[in-house]
C-alpha cells in the first residue's frame, strides 16, 4: 500500500506546513519585539543620564536637547523595519492543531474512506486474469464486496454472456439497471440476455425494454441488433432488414461486426424473395411518400473529404421529434448520387415520413462514421412528404455539431 500512503503522507506534511510555518513566524516576530522593548528601555535610561548631567551643571540646555535628539535617532535606527503584531494567534493552538490533524485525518479516513476498494483496485491492476473463468471469479468477488457498483454488475453481465450464461447475465444487468437507472445501453443488454435466457421467445416484456431503449436513444445498437434477430427468427424478414440496416448505418466503418450484419441482411433479403412479400398497401404507401433526393458535394468540400468518408442522408420532421424519420448511408466516392427516402427506411416504426406533412432533408459527411456528428453538412426544406420532383441536396458548409 506504499503507493497510497506515500501520497497521503505528502498531503499530510503539506497541511502541517500551513500550521507550523506561522508558528515560526510568530517566534521571529516575538524576538523582534523583545529587542525593540530593550532599545526603548536603553533610550529611557539615556534620557535619565542626560537629565542628571544637566542638573549637575555638566550640560547646558542646548547640549541637553542635542543629546535627547541623538538618543531618539539611535532608537529609530534600531527599531526600523520591525513589524508589530496585533492580536497574533498564540503558538500553542497551532501546535495542538498540528498534532490533531494527522490523528483526526487517519481516524476519519478509516471510518468513511475506501481503503479496501483501493487495495482491491490495486490487486486487479497488478494481476491480469489468465482466463475468462478467472475474470468471472474476480468480478463476482467485486460485486460481493461492492454490491452497489453498477459498473461491476454490468461487466459481470457481459462476462456471463460471453460464457453463454444468459440467465445469470440477465440478473446482473437487472441489478445494474436498479443501481444506475434505465440507461438505453443497460436496457438493451438486459433485453438481449432475457431473450436468450427464455429460449428466444419474444414477449411483451422484451418489446417494452427495447422500445424504451430506442425511445431514449434511436441508435442503441444492442436493441437494434436484438430486434433484427427476433424478427428474423419469427420469419419477419422485412423487419429484420429494416432493423439491421439501421444498425449498420450507425456502426463505425471499422467495426468487425458490420460484415456479419451485412450477411444477415443478405440472407433476410433472400428469404423475402422466396417467401415474405410486402403487402400491396405497404408498397403503395411507400411509393406515395418516397422522396427522391439528389446528393452532391460543393467544389470546396470535394477538396477536403476522402473517398471512404461516410455520408448520411436523412429526413426529419420539420415540426416534431428531432430523431431522423428515414436514413441511408453512402460514401463520398458514391457522390453525386440520387437516392429514395421512404417509410421503408424508417428509423422507428411509429416515426415515418408519411406521418408528417413536411420534412427537412439533411446530408452529413463524417470521417468517423458518426451519423450525429461530422465535418460537413447540407440541408434543404421544408419539403412536402408527397413531393414528386427530385430534391437537390448540396453539402457545402461545415457541420455546426463538429468538434
Amino acid at each position: 500500500m506504499i503507493d497510497f500512503w506515500l501520497p497521503a503522507g505528502l498531503l499530510l506534511l503539506t497541511a502541517l506546513a500551513f500550521l507550523l510555518i506561522p508558528v515560526l513566524r510568530i517566534r521571529k516576530l516575538q524576538a523582534e519585539e523583545d529587542r525593540t522593548a530593550l532599545n526603548v528601555t536603553l533610550y529611557q535610561e539615556r534620557l535619565q543620564e542626560l537629565e542628571a548631567q544637566r542638573q549637575a551643571g555638566v550640560l547646558d540646555d542646548a547640549q541637553m536637547q542635542a543629546g535627547r535628539a541623538e538618543a531618539a535617532r539611535e532608537l529609530l535606527d534600531d527599531t526600523e523595519g520591525v513589524q508589530r503584531r496585533s492580536g497574533v494567534l498564540g503558538g500553542k493552538i497551532p501546535l495542538v492543531s498540528a498534532l490533531l490533524v494527522p490523528v483526526l485525518g487517519v481516524a476519519l479516513y478509516l471510518h468513511w474512506g475506501a481503503l479496501d476498494q483501493v487495495e482491491q483496485t490495486r490487486q486487479l491492476a497488478a494481476m491480469q486474469p489468465q482466463s475468462i473463468e478467472e475474470m468471472t471469479a474476480r468480478l463476482e468477488q467485486t460485486v460481493k464486496q461492492q454490491p452497489d457498483s453498477a459498473e461491476g454488475w454490468y461487466f459481470l453481465g457481459r462476462t456471463y454472456m460471453a460464457q453463454e450464461r444468459a440467465g445469470d447475465a440477465a440478473k446482473a444487468f437487472e441489478r445494474a439497471v436498479e443501481i444506475a437507472g434505465r440507461a438505453p445501453e443497460l436496457l438493451g443488454q438486459w433485453a438481449q440476455a432475457l431473450y436468450f435466457a427464455e429460449g428466444k421467445q419474444w414477449n411483451e416484456r422484451l418489446q417494452g425494454l427495447t422500445d424504451e431503449a430506442l425511445q431514449a436513444d434511436p441508435q442503441e445498437v444492442t436493441s437494434l441488433g436484438l430486434l433484427g434477430i427476433a424478427a428474423y427468427e419469427s420469419q419477419r424478414y422485412a423487419d429484420a432488414v429494416r432493423y439491421w440496416e439501421r444498425l449498420v448505418a450507425v456502426l463505425p466503418e471499422q467495426d468487425p461486426s458490420r460484415a456479419a450484419i451485412a450477411g444477415g441482411i443478405e440472407r433476410a433479403r433472400q428469404q423475402m424473395g422466396e417467401g415474405e412479400q410486402p403487402s400491396a398497401a405497404a408498397e403503395a404507401s411507400a411509393k406515395v411518400h418516397a422522396l427522391e433526393v439528389s446528393v452532391s458535394l460543393s467544389p470546396e468540400v470535394q477538396q477536403k473529404v476522402q473517398p471512404d468518408d461516410a455520408v448520411f442522408v436523412f429526413a426529419r420532421a420539420l415540426s416534431g421529434p428531432p430523431m431522423p424519420l428515414a436514413v441511408k448511408r453512402l460514401k463520398v466516392s458514391d457522390l453525386p448520387a440520387q437516392i429514395s427516402l421512404s417509410d421503408v427506411d424508417a428509423m422507428m416504426p411509429e416515426l415515418k415520413i408519411s406521418r408528417f406533412d413536411q420534412v427537412q432533408l439533411v446530408a452529413r459527411v463524417s470521417r468517423a462514421g458518426n451519423a450525429t456528428q461530422g465535418e460537413w453538412t447540407g440541408q434543404t426544406g421544408p419539403v412536402a412528404n408527397t413531393a414528386r420532383d427530385v430534391q437537390a441536396l448540396l453539402i457545402d458548409s461545415r457541420d455546426g455539431q463538429a468538434q
